[in-house]
């Protein structure tokens, strides 16, 4: 049985150090996380990190940019779902708050740049963070026409949510004390209550 091709070992070793490096920029933040323990983790070395990655800021852009692209495609296809907006809007959220679940690292990654900007982080952040804001604004104004609470401020609410649930996700043994035994079904419940005013279509 022959070698696997290179550019596949490549692309294998490049995700290694994607996963590797989102969990240290999670845990350490930009400044503290260092290239040999990310390689180490990902089993090479540092040299070889810098063959994949010239700099700390090049990973780094890497690791948003893979995460927010996974992110928008889950909440994408979640928008276009079957059903009543209702139903999307449930999907939509559950997604959201699944994808944090599954990945509490990009949580911590987002909330440190908004208390202590990395040079590398801050503008490339919110580079990510609008285009997603107002893809999801859009959704609920378009579609959700006759079911959103017409009084609603609609750009805060969705930010509203967003960020208490990266709160959530980014506290880890605090989540239990601060928000009891809370499960993805009533934190869907409590936003759906907040965009339509009240337990539409359940």
């Amino acid at each position: 049985m022959g070698r696997p091709p290179a550019r596949t070992i490549d692309q294998a070793t490049t995700e290694r150090l994607l996963v590797a490096a989102e969990r240290h920029f999670g845990r350490e933040g930009f400044a503290a996380a260092r290239l040999e323990d990310i390689a180490g983790d990902a089993g090479i070395s540092r040299p070889s990190l810098l063959y994949h990655f010239k700099t700390k800021d090049d990973l780094y852009a890497a690791v948003v940019d893979r995460a927010f692209a996974r992110l928008g495609e889950a909440l994408g296809a979640a928008m276009v779902t079957g059903g009543e907006f209702p139903d999307r809007l449930d999907a939509t959220i559950r997604r959201y708050l699944a994808f944090l679940d599954e990945q509490p690292q990009i949580a911590q990654i987002v909330l440190r740049e908004f208390l202590s900007p990395s040079p590398a982080g801050r503008g490339l952040l919110m580079t990510q963070i609008r285009p997603l804001v107002d893809l999801i604004v859009r959704f609920i104004r378009v579609e959700g026409r006759g079911y959103v609470r017409p009084d609603l401020p609609l750009r805060e609410a969705v930010l509203q949510v967003g960020m208490g649930s990266l709160v959530r996700s980014a506290a880890g043994d605090l989540r239990g004390p601060l928000w009891g035994e809370q499960t993805e079904d009533d934190a869907a419940r409590a936003a759906r209550i907040l965009f339509l005013g009240g337990e539409v279509g359940r």
